[in-house]
């Protein structure tokens, strides 16, 4: 039977008070909590399937809030997610939803609580792979690491590897603005996987160490393996990792 096997942990770094990331895998979220050792669910292939990470925009108020409102959205839509145009109407449902909590919250000022996204639809043939912000997805083969999500962050200055400022998000802002969802269809390729982070783990771990982790084990060992060499690195931010397999026997 075809399926779909994901391997998750979120966890909020060594800085960090909070973690304000939140993850979905099909119908399950993971909301602002501490998980230091790897989940694993499996689903038959068929119905498409979401899978998604969301980084709450640190500095602003309800972060963990406007990511746990996202992946739960996305969670509830995923069974109709069938086509880019369904993905970009959901996420930009989801920059509407933020916007109007922010502004509806009481006891506190949300108005500009943010999160970035990042996840694929898994269906049989194909995936959709969709982005707001800097959150990635990237693919891993025997041809090693590829990012297929695009960076919403601003050119980075000479011998800068990373930054941690965004050119749009969900929310984040006093005013409504909208987004411009990336969102793209790749063929489904069986035993590839796909790695979907927060930038808990892109920002201090470089490329070729996520590619020898990748290498080097398998699903749920590959997931702390990647949690582990984040932290060993500081663990500056929330650090959230999903590995998504499919599979056809």
């Amino acid at each position: 039977m075809a399926y779909v096997a994901v391997s998750a942990l979120s966890h909020p770094g060594l800085l960090r008070e909070r973690n304000e990331d939140s993850l979905a895998v099909g119908p399950w979220t993971l909301c602002a909590t501490v998980t230091e050792n790897p989940q694993t669910l499996v689903f038959p292939l068929g119905t498409p399937l979401a899978v998604a990470v969301a980084d709450g925009l640190g500095g602003h108020p309800g972060g963990h809030l406007a990511s746990s409102l996202t992946v739960r959205r996305i969670a509830s839509l995923g069974p109709v997610l069938d086509s880019a145009d369904a993905v970009r109407e959901a996420l930009r449902d989801c920059n509407r939803a933020v916007f109007e909590a922010g502004r509806g919250a009481e006891g506190g000022d949300l108005t500009a609580m943010g999160t970035t996204v990042a996840g694929i639809v898994v269906q049989p043939e194909s995936l959709l792979v969709f982005n707001v912000g800097d959150s990635r997805v990237f693919a891993h083969s025997p041809d090693g690491l590829r990012q297929m999500s695009v960076d919403d962050s601003p050119p980075l200055r000479p011998g800068q590897r990373t930054t941690s400022m965004v050119t749009q998000c969900l929310g984040g802002s006093p005013g409504f603005q909208d987004v411009e969802p990336h969102v793209t269809a790749v063929p489904r390729t069986p035993g590839e996987r796909y790695l979907l982070c927060s930038d808990g783990l892109t920002d201090p771990v470089p490329p070729e160490v996520v590619d020898e982790v990748l290498y080097e084990h398998d699903d749920g060992g590959a997931a702390f393996a990647l949690w582990k060499a984040a932290i060993e690195a500081g663990g500056p931010d929330n650090i959230t990792v999903a590995l998504v397999r499919t599979g056809d026997e």
